[in-house]
């Protein structure tokens, strides 16, 4: 399937900081309940992301991370969902976060 220019400008993709990160045992698939800050725009939003194998709750707080802002809410077990965290897959498809190598605002956006 081919993309446009146009599907590619509906997602939208921002940078944001981790504020809060901690275990979320009732999840199906191991995973962690963050708490991501996006900028005074967007605000604070919460995400189920299963990044157990890579990183401990601690070790998240305070790093960047870049997630989709603009789909609807998920509703994981007792967690509402409200952005995706995106990583891409290691050796064993497990994810590994996408981040800028610099720190930028919050709020940034992909482009």
């Amino acid at each position: 399937m081919t993309a446009t220019l146009d599907d590619f400008h509906r997602l939208d993709l921002r940078i944001g900081t981790v504020i809060e990160a901690h275990p979320f045992p009732e999840a199906r698939k191991p995973a962690l309940k963050l708490r991501v800050d996006f900028g005074p725009e967007i605000g604070v939003r919460t995400s189920s992301a299963q990044l157990t194998r890579h990183y401990q709750p601690q070790d998240l707080v305070g790093r960047q991370v870049l997630a989709v802002v603009n789909f609807p809410p998920r509703q994981i077990g007792p967690v509402r969902s409200e952005c995706l965290v995106l990583g891409v897959p290691d050796p064993d498809g497990e994810p590994v976060l996408l981040a800028p190598d610099q720190p930028v605002p919050n709020g940034g956006r992909l482009y």
